[in-house]
C-alpha cells in the first residue's frame, strides 16, 4: 500500500474530478503551507543543530549546482521543442528548477516509513534547491529583455518570498535552539507532521483536477514534457547522490527532488518578475502534471532504482 498521505491526494483528486463541493478553506490551506514549510526548515535547523563535517557542506555545494544545472537543461527544451516563448520558457525553467516542497515531504515520510538511511544535513536539499534556478531565470529573462532591474532586486525578490523565508528562517531556529530549545513546539509541529501534509494534499489533489480539468489539448507538448521530464531529471539527482555516496534514502530524496517542480515559491517569484509569463501554463505543467506523476507513479519507481543501485 502507498503512504497514507498518498489517500488524501488520490481523494482531493477524485473530488476535484467529481466536481464535489469538497474544498479546503483557503485560510487553513494557507496555514498548512506555513506550517509545512516552517517544519520542515525546523528539520533541516535541527540537522545542523550538532554541526556537520567538511565533505557534508562539500557534498551541499554540489547539490546547489543542481538548482542551477537543471533550468540551463530544461530551457533549451521548453523553447526549441515544446515551442514555447521566451517569457513561458523562463518561467517553466524556473519552475523545474525550483522544487517542490510538497514532493519533498511525501518522500521523506516514504523514507521514514521504509526504515531507508538518511544523512542529517538531508532536510537542506529542499532549502538549498530552492532559490539558485529562481535567480538564474530571472537573471537570464533581464538579459534578453534588458530590463533595468538590478541584480540586488532579483536576489530580494528570491529570497524573501514567503516560502523561501519560512525555510531559511527555521534552518536558523532549528540550529540556533536545537532539539531542548524546540521542545515546547516539537509536539504540535514535528509530531503534527503528517497530518498537515494529509490536509495539504487533499487540497492538492482539488487543486490538480481544477487546472486539468478540461484537459488543454491544443498544449500537448508541454503534457508531453511535463509527463516524461521527472523520469529524466530524477536520473540527475540519482547519479550525483550515487556519486557523493549519499545514503540510500538521502539518494531517493535527491532523486524525488531533481524530479520535482515548484508550484508554491516560483509562481510567487515569476508572477512579479516575469509579467509577460502565463502562470497557468506552469501551474498546468508543475501542478497539473508532474506532481501526480510523482507521488501516484514516480516515487515507488524511484525507490526501486536506488535500492537497485544501492545493494
Amino acid at each position: 500500500m502507498p503512504d497514507i498521505v498518498i489517500a488524501f491526494f488520490a481523494l482531493g483528486l477524485l473530488a476535484g474530478l467529481l466536481k464535489s463541493d469538497l474544498k479546503v478553506p483557503d485560510s487553513v490551506y494557507e496555514t498548512l503551507s506555513i506550517l509545512l514549510m516552517l517544519t520542515l526548515g525546523l528539520k533541516g535547523g535541527l540537522a545542523l543543530h550538532d554541526g556537520a563535517s567538511g565533505s557534508a557542506m562539500l557534498d551541499l555545494l554540489w547539490i546547489v549546482s543542481l538548482g542551477l544545472l537543471i533550468p540551463l537543461l530544461v530551457y533549451p527544451v521548453l523553447r526549441r521543442l515544446v515551442l514555447l516563448p521566451m517569457p513561458d520558457a523562463v518561467s517553466i525553467a524556473a519552475h523545474y528548477g525550483s522544487v517542490s516542497a510538497g514532493t519533498f515531504a511525501v518522500t521523506l515520510a516514504l523514507v521514514e516509513a521504509s526504515g531507508m538511511e538518511l544523512a542529517p544535513e538531508t532536510t537542506l536539499y529542499l532549502v538549498l534547491l530552492e532559490v539558485p534556478a529562481l535567480v538564474l531565470m530571472l537573471w537570464w529573462y533581464q538579459r534578453q529583455k534588458r530590463s533595468g532591474k538590478g541584480q540586488g532586486q532579483v536576489w530580494r525578490e528570491a529570497l524573501t518570498s514567503r516560502s523561501v523565508l519560512l525555510l531559511i528562517g527555521g534552518v536558523i531556529i532549528g540550529w540556533a535552539y536545537g532539539p531542548e530549545g524546540l521542545a515546547p513546539i516539537t509536539p504540535a509541529l514535528m509530531g503534527g507532521f503528517k497530518t498537515f501534509l494529509a490536509l495539504f494534499l487533499l487540497e492538492m489533489g482539488i487543486c490538480t483536477a481544477r487546472v486539468c480539468v478540461p484537459l488543454p489539448i491544443h498544449q500537448w507538448r508541454l503534457l508531453v514534457f511535463a509527463s516524461l521530464a521527472p523520469f529524466v531529471l530524477a536520473w540527475m539527482g540519482l547519479a550525483v547522490g550515487l556519486w557523493l555516496d549519499l545514503p540510500a534514502g538521502s539518494v531517493l530524496v535527491l532523486a524525488a527532488l531533481t524530479a520535482s517542480a515548484s508550484y508554491i515559491a516560483a509562481p510567487a517569484a515569476i508572477r512579479a518578475a516575469v509579467p509577460e509569463a502565463n502562470i497557468g501554463l506552469a501551474m498546468l505543467a508543475s501542478l497539473g502534471v508532474t506532481f501526480p506523476v510523482n507521488v501516484l507513479i514516480g516515487l515507488p519507481i524511484y525507490q526501486q532504482w536506488v535500492l537497485w543501485l544501492t545493494q
